[in-house]
């Protein structure tokens, strides 16, 4: 695993902790199939799904993380949502995408910027 990965695994350890603290469940992670990856699926203590994109970097030198969602990113996201519920049967449950952003300071502290959609 390169260190660019790395990178985004911690983050990614870091936001599901951040989603657990908060009574989320962690359903998946990097749940994978052709069209693309989702990042983590958690249920909230009230049933609501939220499909988590988590982006981490370590300096904000080539702009803020969420900046990298793009209009395909999001269109790509509503999609594996989607086919998710559609294989683990859950359709008819609420859902949302939200969107976590991650920046490492001095290696070590983890600044999480988490933006849940509005329903």
């Amino acid at each position: 695993m390169g260190s660019k990965q790395k990178l985004g695994a911690r983050g990614e350890e870091v936001v599901a902790r951040y989603l657990v603290e908060r009574k989320y469940e962690i359903l998946d992670r990097n749940w994978r199939i052709k069209g693309g990856e989702l990042d983590l699926v958690a249920i909230s203590e009230f049933g609501v799904i939220a499909f988590a994109e988590v982006k981490t970097r370590s300096s904000l030198t080539y702009g803020h993380p969420l900046e990298a969602i793009t209009r395909d990113k999001a269109y790509r996201l509503q999609r594996l949502a989607l086919a998710w519920l559609a294989v683990h049967h859950k359709w008819g449950f609420e859902y949302r995408i939200d969107c976590a952003a991650v920046i490492v300071k001095d290696g070590i502290k983890f600044e999480i910027d988490y933006r849940a959609a509005v329903l």
